[in-house]
């Protein structure tokens, strides 16, 4: 009789064992990738402001030194 304790005990924790593992792989997120419907806008006018302040600056001191009276 105590034997037959023994490995029902056994069998029903490895029972126990086996839901918890499948509970808890039946509760993993899932990930799920998609494409955007829309195309992704990369807007590049600040490079092009950038590049007109440079340019304008360069200018300025060149003025100034042509005209050091200016200011």
């Amino acid at each position: 009789m105590c034997k037959i304790d023994r490995v029902s005990n056994a069998l029903l924790i490895k029972a126990i064992l086996i839901f918890y593992c499948v509970a808890i792989a039946s509760c993993a997120p899932t990930v799920k990738v998609e494409s955007p419907k829309e195309p992704i806008t990369i807007n590049l006018n600040i490079k092009l402001d950038a590049d007109i302040r440079v340019k304008l600056e360069e200018e300025a001191k060149k003025d100034i030194v042509a005209n050091p009276d200016i200011f």
